[in-house]
């Protein structure tokens, strides 16, 4: 015989087992990021990206901006190193970067 105490708990499981394997879903790995990352990532791009634009010494156009998991890698070419040292202090200072790996190149 079912009771009503019996169907309730089996109710409960499938539950508790559909949103475990949503957020298994979700999960990040050592090497592809959740979906909650990938947002923070793009807006810490959009962010780096923009410091850089409003930034009349640095020519953005050609530093590129890469962020996983809060690391930001620029890469590109710029005319000086007082460039490289600007674009990596002004990624440094955007709220949410972790790390920042300088891959530019002089010109």
């Amino acid at each position: 015989m079912i009771t009503n105490t019996h169907c309730m708990h089996r109710s409960a499981l499938a539950v508790l087992l559909v949103t475990s394997l949503a957020f298994i879903g979700c999960a990040s790995t050592a090497r592809s990021e959740g979906s909650g990352e990938y947002v923070d990532d793009t807006m810490i791009t959009t962010k780096v990206k923009a410091a850089m634009f409003n930034d009349a010494s640095l020519k953005s156009a050609e530093i590129n901006v890469e962020t996983f998991k809060g690391r930001v890698q620029l890469s590109g070419f710029v005319n000086s190193q007082a460039d490289i040292n600007r674009a990596v202090a002004l990624a440094h200072h955007v709220n949410g970067v972790k790390s920042v790996t300088n891959d530019m190149k002089l010109k």
